[in-house]
């Protein structure tokens, strides 16, 4: 099964959004069927076949995760992610600000959706394959 060391090796080729699907396909290589990761404090939790789980560290110190959602910012912000224009940690706190608490990524549906603290789904999107 995969390890922390082999996805944050994959991990190290995204400078952008842009080349999130590719990360995707390296997980997918590896074994992992989803993650979770929380925006608070960008610890992820991952999963593959026969239970198996795996959590990185904290990458940040914490976040506040905003009480009313902004979807519609949030939508804005994310575009701006995925075309390259910010980086990763400028987008970790533009989905704070906009109340997105974790995303899950499914690599069988190719799904990433993104949640608000209530675990209301704010937006689901195809991941590029």
């Amino acid at each position: 099964m995969f390890t922390i060391d082999q996805i944050k090796n994959a991990h190290s080729k995204v400078k952008s959004g842009a080349d999130f699907p590719n990360y995707v396909q390296d997980l997918i290589k590896l074994g992992v069927v989803f993650y979770e990761t929380y925006v608070d404090d960008g610890h992820t939790d991952y999963y593959g076949k026969a239970d198996y789980t795996a959590s990185s560290s904290s990458k940040y110190k914490m976040l506040d995760i905003a009480a009313i959602s902004n979807t519609e910012q949030f939508k804005s912000d994310l575009k701006a992610h995925q075309q390259g224009k910010t980086d990763y940690p400028t987008f970790c706190k533009d989905c704070a600000k906009s109340g997105v608490e974790k995303w899950v990524v499914n690599t069988e549906r190719m799904t990433c959706t993104y949640y608000d603290k209530s675990a209301n789904e704010l937006l689901v999107e195809r991941i590029p394959q």
